[in-house]
């Protein structure tokens, strides 16, 4: 007797869902090679990466323009091209110089409705939904001495001892990920020499937690055929203004036909017109003539094949266009003894807002369609105010640091050109690099004050620094020819973010907001 293990809802290291599903039930007879259980993209044992959609070469109102893909929303509702993804979140609790970090429910300054879903450890119950911000596992890093608040002195002065030194440092959900939970996995040093794992030196326990999240396709989402013929989507169309075949059937994919002469990769149309052929079924006897050239190419037994045969073609001897011209000739008619695409591989369609037939005849089949690993869910990216480069004083970039989008150097040509000065002004100073201008704005905005003047970037102070290293005495003078005094950084208390009660130097989902530092990018 021999028992399978099947993995259910595991992590790739590409975030997808790595699930097993078995084929066989109880008490069926099976022998060696038989196929027990379908793994992520395979269906009964044969790799199973796409789906068949029926696919339309035409534009549509210019929705389609440069590679942009329509879809019908059939294909959001039916899950066709769903997909789950499983993140893993990772904190573990060290020793300090100042003492132990904790994992607790007990976390300074959060309400209770904050850990409402964490159990009495402080980590996340497992189904529990999750969103930006909520709170995965509860941690506290003990506090240096550092001078006491007047709330603090206030409590000292009530209870006649000192309040617990400690810091909130909890796991959090980053920026723009929501999801389940659907693991937790807790690793104590205990554990960890038990079962021969290795902590790192100085952890004392380490915590990971996975959630899990399910994507439809939606408009930015990336889709491919097998001809590197990729595109995102654009629009995603209501089934009934799809446009539709006689017989009534919507499309479900339309692509641009401007996307095949240009690339040459004239496999997509013949796949298309194979994959009609596929769906359809054909009986080359319906053809009559008995001695047409391009029946000698059908090989013996394929003859004949009903809807939906399943079929293949080698990658460089493949079918033939000449074939295949004869195969769509003597496709299967349909319920109603139509043939909805004609020999050329070309159907009338149906304009599905109004019901009326489009001019021209165009390429309808069906096409293998891959859904890509570039969703839009993990580029989307908008920022306020975030972390700044240490160095520069710029804001940071990518998803990833929270950052700004980039604003180059052709960038700056384009306003130049467009004449938008205070804009030009404004993206080089008080939305970069402008220390004092930056806070004094975001304070202003606050207040609902006028905006102030902008005022010395820090890439001017930087250039200044740079020409007094090669020993070259630079000065600032004003309109009046005065020296200008190019203070350093927060040298005018009144401009630094603590006097002003706000930091913007912290990211929204950030925990120790306090301790919250202008960071580096880690370059690699």
């Amino acid at each position: 007797q021999s028992s399978y293990k099947l993995s259910k809802f595991q992590r790739s290291n590409q975030t997808t869902c790595y699930n097993q599903v078995p084929l066989i039930k109880d008490g069926e007879r099976v022998e060696a090679g038989t196929v027990l259980a379908d793994g992520p993209a395979t269906d009964k044992g044969e790799l199973a990466l796409g789906k068949n959609l029926l696919v339309a070469f035409m534009p549509w109102n210019g929705y389609n323009y440069e590679d942009a893909i329509i879809i019908s929303q059939r294909l959001v509702q039916d899950d066709t091209l769903s997909s789950i993804h499983i993140e893993e979140y990772e904190i573990d609790a060290r020793e300090t110089k100042l003492g132990a970090e904790e994992i607790t429910r007990d976390l300074p300054n959060v309400g209770e409705d904050a850990i409402a879903n964490l159990d009495e450890r402080g980590i996340i119950r497992i189904g529990a939904e999750v969103e930006a911000g909520d709170i995965l596992v509860g941690k506290v890093t003990p506090k240096g001495e550092t001078e006491l608040t007047p709330e603090e002195r206030l409590l000292r002065a009530i209870f006649g001892e000192k309040s617990r030194e400690v810091r909130d440092t909890s796991l959090r959900v980053p920026h723009g990920e929501t999801g389940t939970v659907i693991a937790v996995k807790e690793i104590t040093r205990e554990d960890a020499e038990d079962d021969g794992d290795e902590l790192p030196n100085g952890v004392n326990q380490m915590i990971r937690v996975y959630i899990a999240q399910h994507r439809k396709i939606t408009q930015g989402d990336k889709l491919s055929g097998r001809h590197g013929n990729k595109g995102v989507i654009s629009r995603i169309l209501p089934e009934e203004d799809m446009p539709f075949l006689a017989d009534g059937t919507p499309v479900d994919i339309m692509l641009n036909p401007l996307g095949v002469p240009s690339r040459m990769n004239l496999g997509q149309v013949l796949e298309l017109h194979l994959g009609w052929i596929a769906h359809a079924g054909w009986d080359i006897n319906l053809d009559p003539d008995l001695e047409a050239a391009w029946k000698k190419y059908v090989p013996e037994g394929a003859e004949h094949g009903d809807p939906c045969t399943p079929v293949a073609t080698p990658v460089f001897d493949g079918v033939r266009p000449e074939t295949l011209k004869g195969l769509l000739s003597t496709t299967l008619a349909d319920r109603d003894g139509n043939k909805l695409v004609g020999s050329d591989g070309k159907a009338t369609l149906f304009d599905g807002r109004t019901g009326e037939p489009f001019p021209k005849p165009i390429s309808v089949g069906y096409m293998y369609i891959l859904k890509l690993h570039h969703l839009v869910d993990d580029k989307i990216h908008a920022r306020s105010t975030g972390p700044y480069s240490m160095i520069t004083q710029q804001p940071l970039g990518g998803k990833a640091q929270f950052g700004g989008q980039r604003f180059g150097e052709m960038e700056v040509w384009a306003l130049e050109a467009y004449g938008a000065a205070y804009t030009l002004h404004e993206m080089m100073t008080t939305k970069s690099d402008d220390v004092d201008g930056r806070v004094r704005v975001y304070g202003a905005i606050v207040k609902g004050d006028n905006l102030p003047p902008a005022g010395i970037p820090e890439s001017f102070k930087v250039l200044l620094k740079e020409m007094q290293s090669l020993s070259l005495n630079v000065e600032v003078l004003n309109s009046e020819g005065v020296a200008i005094d190019m203070k350093d950084e927060d040298d005018d208390p009144v401009s630094s973010s603590e006097d002003l009660g706000f930091n913007i130097g912290a990211r929204p989902d950030s925990s120790a907001k306090e301790d919250q530092v202008i960071q580096e990018p880690e370059y690699q």
